[in-house]
């Protein structure tokens, strides 16, 4: 029986919460897909198969959430480094 093959393509995202969890993104160009998969303790919890055509959206939704970030953080900043108004 064959061996799968492992991706070439990836990378590991750690959560901040410790506890080895983490998040692995693998790209499969044979299939179109790329793979979401949730690990804790060196165990793959779930995976989720994403077409490679709806890759584009998923970063869409990921670059407008940062953007709203930033553009609350920038807010937040103003709001500190504003001089007081006499009044």
């Amino acid at each position: 029986m064959a061996q799968p093959r492992t991706p070439r393509t990836g990378s590991v995202f750690l959560d901040p919460r410790g506890e080895d969890r983490s998040l692995r993104v693998t790209w499969h160009h044979e299939s179109q897909l790329v793979v979401l998969s949730l690990w804790r303790d060196n165990v793959c919890a779930g995976t989720f198969r994403l077409a490679a055509d709806e890759v584009p959206d998923l970063i869409a939704l990921l670059r407008q959430g940062l953007d709203q970030a930033y553009d609350t953080a920038r807010e937040r900043v103003a709001r500190v480094e504003r001089p007081p108004q006499a009044g």
